[in-house]
């Protein structure tokens, strides 16, 4: 993969539909001011989940990252929980995202079954998975523009309608202002505040794919800095600049936020500014780029969910076939694995099956909370591990921002809002501050209950002893660093123009 592959692939990998429509949910649940306050303290979240992953993946550029950093730096028990909780993952993902697809391509005509229109999107991920990593990148590339110039073009819109410059006759054809934050901007107080969690932290679900794709870079020292600082500027100016435009224009009670599912795009804030402002077409281009999303989406959850179990095949986690990797590079029969659950999107497209998707849904909620915790705690340990043999944090090549204290601050974020989500599944919005169901609680907490299982299935296969401060190896797979080189390249960014190094420093 070349730097502008991993640069976009930070920047727009990970937003889909989940962002454009998701986030319309969210602002039902809780308000404005919850919309902002929760996706920023979510996006901080995975700012230190990201650095920590950085730092790691640089010095041990090495295929199927999250799985590896947690045997290597937690344990091996729970490095294989890990592993196969992101197969599992991304193997529920393709049929999800692949029905959402089919679902939102039904928005412009319904006179075929919606089976034709899954199998032509399994087609086109097929398609794609036939280049590997550099078809991925390439097509991820394209997708993330689509979606990077959605956002912009919808920001330019908000900041537009707000100020009253929307289409005569149109609800933004004078000042609007802040009229929606005065009206409700905490709906459903700490209850709402908590389901906004959950959904922010779902929108952000893929941003960790930067760190695997690093390793299949020509030259992960130099491209990846500049890609894990590029989530930064996604974060501030993707996510938290639109949704306060979203929250500025579109009534949290309006009924149209509660669609009838993901791919409903009618339930898209992004979609009702543009109909509420008299905007003719504005629906059709939002369905298209929900289109791209779902569909980038499920290109990652191939990509992700096959090069790790090609990682766990190789380290005899998993059946030794999935370790095959051909002439062109691409894990084979790992791939061909995940392509096969994609099949699981034909039995979501009968009419009886909601219930079917609601449970697919619900083993998948929560796997990526988990990986995030993963990847923070192993930053901790590799760090402490690396303090106890004796080593410098100077002989460290690429630092996390905040060092082993941001992983601390996402750690506990992350512990949060798995508890918001465990005080929302108990006592759901819907339900009125009385206790959910058992269905209804395990729909929210399924994946809990799947990590715990992948957990046991590791300790009875392996039994390891726990691994201390001493035992961690951290020299086997490091690059090797020219601090010469490292050095000199400092001194030449020190003698840039002040402009010039501001720029440096911060792309």
């Amino acid at each position: 993969m070349k730097p502008r592959h991993l640069n976009m692939i930070s920047i727009g990998g990970s937003i889909g539909a989940g962002f454009f429509v998701g986030s319309g949910k969210a602002l039902a649940d809780g308000g404005p001011g919850s919309l902002l306050i929760d996706f920023s303290l979510v996006g901080f979240m995975m700012f230190q989940v990201v650095y920590a992953l950085g730092e790691m993946a640089i010095m041990f550029p090495v295929s199927g990252g999250f799985y590896t950093y947690s045997s290597r730096f937690i344990d091996p028990t729970w490095g294989f929980a890990m592993g196969w909780n992101y197969v599992f993952q991304w193997a529920i993902v393709l049929p999800l995202e692949t029905t959402i697809a089919a679902g939102t391509i039904r928005y412009w005509t319904q006179a075929l079954n919606p089976a034709v229109w899954v199998a032509l999107v399994l087609g086109v991920i097929v398609l794609i998975s036939l280049f590997g990593a550099l078809g991925y990148a390439e097509s991820e590339f394209w997708f993330s523009t689509v979606k990077l110039i959605a956002v912009i073009v919808f920001t330019i819109i908000g900041l537009v309608c707000d100020l009253g410059g929307g289409p005569s006759g149109g609800k933004y054809d004078h000042f609007y202002g802040a009229r929606e934050w005065h009206a409700d901007p905490f709906k459903n107080g700490f209850k709402g505040i908590c389901a906004v969690f959950v959904t922010a932290a779902f929108s952000f679900s893929g941003t960790e794919l930067v760190g695997l794709a690093a390793a299949e870079s020509k030259n992960p020292a130099k491209a990846l800095p500049s890609a894990i600082k590029q989530v930064f500027y996604r974060i501030t100016c993707f996510y938290i600049i639109s949704l306060t435009f979203i929250g500025l224009l579109v009534s949290a009670n309006d009924p149209r936020l509660t669609g009838s599912g993901p791919s409903d795009v009618q339930a898209s804030p992004f979609v009702i500014v543009g109909v509420d402002a008299a905007l003719l077409g504005f629906d059709h281009f939002m369905n298209a780029v929900i289109l791209v999303s779902v569909i980038s989406i499920a290109n990652s959850g191939v990509y992700g969910g096959s090069r790790t179990l090609c990682a766990l095949a190789e380290q005899s986690y998993a059946p030794k076939i999935f370790s095959y990797i051909d002439k062109s590079g691409r894990p084979l029969f790992a791939t061909i694995a995940i392509l096969l659950c994609g099949l699981i999107a034909f039995i979501n497209t009968a009419s009886s099956s909601q219930k079917i998707f609601d449970w697919l849904l619900a083993l998948s909620g929560l796997a990526a909370l988990f990986t995030w915790g993963s990847i923070c705690i192993a930053h901790i340990r590799f760090r402490a591990a690396w303090k106890h043999q004796g080593r410098t944090v100077d002989e460290i090549p690429f630092r996390a921002f905040f060092g082993v204290y941001g992983s601390w601050v996402g750690l506990t974020l992350i512990i949060l809002v798995l508890a918001a989500q465990f005080y929302t599944a108990l006592y759901p919005l819907s339900k009125n501050g009385e206790i959910g169901t058992a269905e209804e609680f395990f729909q929210a907490y399924l994946a809990l209950p799947v990590v715990i299982f992948f957990f046991a299935c590791g300790w009875i296969w392996k039994r390891p002893q726990w691994l201390t401060l001493d035992k961690i190896d951290v020299d086997t797979g490091r690059k090797e660093v020219d601090w010469l080189q490292v050095n000199a390249e400092k001194v030449r960014s020190a003698s840039f123009p002040p402009l010039k190094r501001l720029y440096h420093y911060l792309f």
